[in-house]
């Protein structure tokens, strides 16, 4: 399933379910949703929530499926600096950072393009970042199947940033890796060549 780009791909009975709820909560919170400045803010909230997890309605795997290739490549393909945004499930606020993906081909590339869009599969989902961690990790090693497959994230999370420790610069780093680069030989290359990249 592609991005929501128009109002006709909005389920509208879901919407509208999800825009009074936003409402009920501003109204809760001590705001006036009549003034002119919060007329549509439900709505835009509703839209703006199914958005961020659409990932829900989309199969990563699929995407992966509709452009691996047989190719007899076995070196270390990695794809760094992938933009991702997604919503901690705790607080429902923001988590936003990057992601470094490598894989070592075992018959089959994949089109480069697919692996930021399972990312965002992924992270267009109500998640913590350990299990989208391993969401994308598990993913493309179950699909593809490579002789090996890692991945890091590192994400600044406004859960932290915002309340509680209120620690603003504060970066979270995870990191899976499965068959060659569980080998700490592989994994150290891996590491080393995003390593510019890491904090």
């Amino acid at each position: 399933m592609a991005p929501y780009q128009s109002l006709e791909e909005y389920n509208l009975e879901i919407t509208d379910e999800v825009r009074d709820r936003y409402a009920s909560i501003i109204d809760e919170i001590g705001e006036d949703t009549t003034r002119e400045g919060l007329l549509k803010t439900p709505e835009r909230a509703a839209k703006a929530m199914l958005f961020l997890t659409q990932g829900y309605k989309q199969n990563a795997a699929e995407i992966l499926k509709s452009a691996m290739f047989k190719e007899s490549y076995n070196e270390m393909v990695i794809v760094k600096d992938i933009e991702l945004y997604s919503l901690c499930e705790h607080h429902i606020l923001p988590f936003f950072g990057k992601a470094h993906i490598a894989y070592i081909p075992n018959g089959h590339i994949v089109g480069l393009s697919k692996l930021p869009r399972i990312v965002d599969v992924f992270a267009r989902r109500l998640q913590v970042q350990e299990r989208l961690t391993k969401q994308i990790l598990d993913c493309i090693n179950d699909t593809l199947r490579p002789q090996g497959v890692a991945v890091v994230i590192e994400a600044s999370h406004m859960c932290m940033m915002m309340r509680g420790v209120q620690k603003q610069n504060s970066v979270t780093t995870t990191s899976g890796f499965r068959g060659t680069f569980e080998k700490e030989e592989t994994r150290n290359e891996f590491l080393k060549l995003i390593s510019s990249d890491l904090s």
